[in-house]
């Protein structure tokens, strides 16, 4: 009985509908695990309440089945069984070949299946919604439920061999049904072009990129490169600094801006045929030119101070193309500048390479490339040294495609992420790590991988972050041309394990129905244990637990929470629920939390962070320490702006 007492207080504590773990049944668990462990869930059959996936022979009847989804679990059927046609999914004479299918959630997406299937046409209990259906005969391939507290949901086969070949939207299906992940992450970035976002409402879209897990915006800073929307760039910045989330100038040299192009005809990169540089979105400038280096300098100086940003992202300054040399169209850099400085290392015009393809030389001049665009991240890693002695808490990303999992990007683009790691021995950046678009085909497992061919390279582990590329694929690939549903939570999870930071490539890119369960998947849980009314986790970075009413962290009232999520430091944490509440509250915080505590008159907390860090309150403190000395909070609204570093503040209140 004292164990059951135990369970029910924390039940009651957990946000009601919070699922901790999955079970599968069966003797081969198929691709579950991975659908299921995409969004935190973990792989026990206890927890308050659990998620049942049934493959095999069923141990239970169905009305003992229905007994715990009444209580709280989640019941997956997969095809036909006994069990799922007592609970009225029952399959009918006609079959139906199913190759494309249509879900509620994006009833204009293409989803089509890589081959097809013949499946039995089945009918439906009275209660059940359909999700999916067989896009030209309507044929229902996905429904389920509520029942209770809990639900069932059936599919009409096998979800695939990675989980989501077959029905992107399993999780949103179970979302439907009441089910609601046991984590939360909010330590997402994602790019942000505003020219795909013009004319919204900024403060709709900052609180829901927070509540997405978005903690920063790398925002496209050649569009206020010339003093152009700066009204509109400063509100975006003001809507998210209000809801914690951090604003840094996303840059793309040597593409400054259109202006900049137009009025600098002399400073224009060329292609091995010697046209100009406009190359898809980008128009490249001449950076080795140093008359221009010097322009597109004091102009990135001008617009970094010019705004209030919390940092700056140094993306892609290395060059053109993705043929290599073999598209001499694309090819760069074949300016005057770089041409005539290797001449007088080698003795010869690099662009007669291009006009003799039998002539020897190319490796030289390969490599004579890379070197070169190391220099160039070297020279501008240096520019934004200059700029941080006036505002020493901007943060610094370089954004450098992967050339260690895919070898060909070094001489493809130039790109040597050997050469530019041991830079982290002297300046202090992320090394953000963009997944090459010749891997875009390929499964989450490859993370892993991407970060283990990084970890020789640096002892700065801590520094690497990987950048995921949510965008429509060039290559053939099922069911959907953009990653979404299972896929991108598997994606974010994986990478999100393998990183200390994942980045999304970019939020305009995010379809709508993956906002609710993207912080899940963001989340990443080593460790999960219930005993009692106790739960034992680990992290690696923090994690966000549902949770409802006072907690105690390791036996203390834990004051960092909000009305639906307890925000948790990394490492093992211990929680159960409290008497109690915390006179104060730190409703959310961006940084790396250490320790917290909660008096009478107010908190005491300490952390670490790379930027800036914003800690949301309930009201603004009437005294602030940071390290012992007072001073007065700079308040965004209810968000506090506190210093880069590591530090220990206190706040009062009256």
């Amino acid at each position: 009985m004292r164990s059951l007492i135990s369970a029910l207080l924390l039940a009651a504590a957990l946000a009601p509908g919070a699922t901790l773990s999955y079970h599968v049944i069966g003797d081969e668990p198929g691709a579950w695990p991975a659908i299921l462990s995409s969004v935190g869930l973990q792989d026990t059959a206890t927890g308050t309440s659990s998620v049942f996936v049934l493959r095999g022979e069923s141990p239970l009847t169905s009305a003992q089945w229905l007994a715990r989804v009444r209580s709280g679990a989640f019941l997956i059927l997969e095809g036909d069984s006994d069990i799922a046609a007592a609970l009225g999914f029952k399959p009918g004479p006609t079959r139906v070949a199913v190759r494309s299918i249509v879900d509620i959630r994006a009833p204009k997406l293409s989803i089509v299946w890589e081959k097809q299937l013949e499946i039995a046409a089945h009918q439906l209990p009275p209660a059940a919604r359909v999700f999916t259906r067989e896009r030209w005969g309507n044929t229902p391939l996905m429904a389920g439920y509520k029942e209770g507290a809990g639900g069932v949901l059936w599919l009409a086969a096998a979800p695939g061999v990675q989980g989501y070949e077959r029905f992107p939207y399993i999780l949103q299906a179970l979302a439907d049904l009441g089910f609601e992940p046991p984590f939360r992450s909010h330590r997402l970035w994602a790019f942000y072009d505003g020219a795909y976002r013009s004319r919204v409402d900024l403060d709709y879209f900052a609180e829901r990129w927070r509540q997405a897990g978005i903690s920063a915006l790398h925002v496209a800073a050649w569009h206020h490169y010339d003093g152009q929307n700066d009204t509109a760039l400063q509100d975006l910045i003001q809507a998210c600094h209000k809801q914690g989330i951090l604003v840094y100038a996303w840059l793309e040299l040597p593409h400054v801006s259109e202006k900049f192009w137009t009025g600098h005809p002399e400073w224009r990169e060329k292609t091995a045929l010697l046209q100009d540089a406009q190359l898809d979105w980008r128009k490249l400038v001449n950076l080795t030119n140093r008359d221009a280096f010097k322009a597109v300098s004091e102009g990135v100086r001008e617009l970094i101070t010019r705004f209030d940003w919390d940092g700056v992202n140094l993306a892609e300054l290395y060059f053109e193309s993705l043929e290599g040399y073999l598209n001499p169209a694309r090819f760069t850099p074949m300016n005057d500048d770089v041409r005539r400085e290797f001449k007088a290392q080698r003795g010869y015009d690099p662009i007669e390479l291009f006009k003799d393809p039998a002539k020897e030389g190319m490796r030289d001049f390969l490599d004579f490339r890379a070197a070169l665009a190391k220099r160039q991240q070297s020279e501008w890693i240096d520019e934004i040294e200059k700029v941080r002695k006036l505002r020493p808490y901007l943060d610094l990303t370089l954004t450098h495609v992967d050339d260690r999992y895919d070898t060909r990007m070094r001489d493809l683009l130039g790109a040597d992420a050997a050469e530019v790691l041991p830079l982290l021995d002297h300046h202090d950046f992320t090394f953000l790590i963009e997944d090459p678009a010749t891997l875009w085909n390929l499964g989450p497992q490859r993370y892993p991988q991407i970060a283990k061919s990084y970890q020789p390279l640096t002892p700065a582990t801590g520094k690497l972050a990987i950048d995921i590329n949510i965008v429509e694929r060039y290559q053939d690939v099922y069911p959907t041309k953009q990653q979404t549903g299972t896929e991108l939570f598997q994606l974010v999870q994986v990478a999100s394990a393998a990183f200390p930071r994942v980045a999304l490539y970019f939020e305009n890119s995010i379809l709508k129905q993956d906002l609710d369960l993207l912080p899940a998947a963001g989340a990443a849980v080593t460790k999960l244990e219930q005993q009692g009314r106790t739960l034992k986790l680990d992290s690696r970075y923090g994690v966000g637990l549902p949770w409802k009413g006072p907690a105690l962290v390791n036996g203390k009232p834990w004051p960092v929470r909000n009305d639906e999520v307890l925000w948790l430091p990394p490492g093992p944490q211990s929680i159960e629920p409290g008497t109690r509440d915390a006179p104060h509250r730190l409703l959310e915080f961006n940084g790396d939390l250490r320790s917290a505590t909660s008096s009478p008159k107010g908190l005491e907390f300490s952390y670490r962070s790379q930027s800036r860090a914003l800690a949301r309150v309930e009201t603004p403190p009437a005294v602030m320490e940071v390290d012992g000395e007072r001073i007065p909070p700079t308040m965004w609204g209810n968000t506090i702006v506190l210093p880069k570093g590591q530090h220990i503040v206190v706040m009062e209140w009256p």
